[in-house]
């Protein structure tokens, strides 16, 4: 399976590089071995990689960082895990940690399935937020949704059992098409009105703004 899953030619993501500041370009040379994870095979060893013990998050897509700079500021207990394929925002995300001193977040820019399928160990995450993923809202670009049978199936691999699977849309087709791929899902079972504290992103406070409605759905791993 692994092998099958790395070589997916459907991707959920399309790399719009954008343009690199300087202080960007400064933190991906200077600051991603300090937080940075470079691609490599095999299961990460997470106790070695943050020092110590805890309980970990996994964000996937964290566009510009600002919400996992302030869930790791909030709860510095707990080791956070990010993933986004875009350069600028693991730019202006490292920038942020250097500045507040934060230790507890690490990075990888890879896709998210291949990461889940390939460097995470089973049973290693207390949580997983997929929060304002690309909707793809052409029909014709659905496959494209990384929530899928398989993504779910991952993400049950990964939690460890009374783990949170989070996420949210401002796409109601989307969000219907979550709750269709989770019902189907007998790893998980959907608990309402059980969104953590957080402040609103930037793509929810965007689809606000448009009249959406946001859409948060929260999975226990049972």
């Amino acid at each position: 399976m692994t092998e099958e899953i790395s070589r997916r030619p459907v991707r959920s993501f399309v790399r719009r590089e954008g343009r690199l500041t300087s202080g960007q370009a400064r933190a991906l040379e200077e600051l991603w071995p300090r937080y940075g994870i470079e691609h490599g095979e095999g299961p990460l060893d997470f106790d070695a990689l943050y020092g110590r013990s805890a309980p970990r998050c996994l964000e996937i897509g964290f566009g510009n960082g600002e919400l996992l700079l302030w869930l790791a500021q909030s709860h510095p207990e707990v080791d956070y895990l990010g993933i986004e394929v875009h350069r600028p925002g693991v730019g202006r995300l490292l920038l942020g940690l250097e500045r507040l001193h934060v230790g507890n977040v690490r990075v990888l820019c890879r896709d998210a399935v291949d990461v889940l399928a390939n460097r995470i160990p089973r049973a290693s995450l207390d949580e997983i937020l997929l929060l304002f993923p690309d909707p793809w809202p052409k029909k014709r670009h659905h496959k494209r949704r990384i929530v899928q049978p398989e993504f779910v199936a991952l993400a049950a691999r990964a939690l460890r059992q009374g783990g949170w699977l989070r996420m949210a849309t401002d796409w109601a087709e989307y969000a219907e098409h979550m709750r269709a791929v989770m019902t189907a899902a007998s790893d998980f079972a959907h608990v309402p009105d059980a969104r953590a504290p957080r402040p609103p992103t930037r793509f929810e406070e965007r689809g606000q703004q448009l009249g959406h409605e946001v859409s948060d759905l929260c999975f226990r791993r049972s």
